[in-house]
């Protein structure tokens, strides 16, 4: 493997991190600035069309989750030029909001397009496949007995990754 192809795809990875970012931070300009104008996204049956609907579609489908957790696993890139490809399994966790909270948690994969556009790697198109889900209750005693004096993750501004400057600036 050459050193153009590691760059590309050490800045391919990162693009998909931030994805995850800001789907579970709720920061949904960056979530915007991942995309190249022309993409597609496509959740399955939920939603499907461009970067701008994507993204006004994000606030109201992620008002019903208390918290997401999007864990990436096994990705793969091929590179060829300014274009790639990449697979990455993921693992969703979704929380209810109280007082009857449920978790449901998509095991699933990513399959990406991306172009190096001007220098930037984006995505062109980026669909989910659905492999396997869980629903279940929240266990309310181990939350609070395994979560100790630990902070509690938020889905917004006041999660404490907020309060480290430099993943603060990853905000767009």
């Amino acid at each position: 493997m050459d050193q153009e192809n590691i760059l590309a795809q050490v800045a391919l990875r990162d693009l998909v991190m931030r994805y995850c970012r800001g789907c579970d931070r709720r920061d949904f300009a960056l979530v915007r600035s991942l995309y190249h104008d022309d993409a597609i996204d496509e959740h399955g049956t939920m939603f499907r069309g461009g970067p701008d609907e994507f993204v006004a579609w994000l606030p109201e489908a992620m008002a019903q989750w208390e918290l997401t957790v999007h864990t990436i696993a096994n990705s793969l890139f091929a590179v060829e030029g300014d274009r790639a490809e990449g697979e990455h399994h993921v693992r969703a966790y979704h929380r209810t909001l109280p007082p009857d909270r449920r978790e449901l948690i998509v095991h699933g994969r990513y399959l990406d397009r991306y172009e190096r556009r001007d220098g930037t790697w984006k995505f062109t198109h980026r669909s989910l496949v659905f492999d396997h889900g869980e629903m279940r209750a929240v266990d309310e005693a181990a939350m609070r007995a395994l979560g100790g004096e630990a902070p509690a993750g938020t889905s917004g501004r006041d999660d404490p990754s907020w309060t480290y400057e430099l993943l603060a600036r990853l905000a767009v």
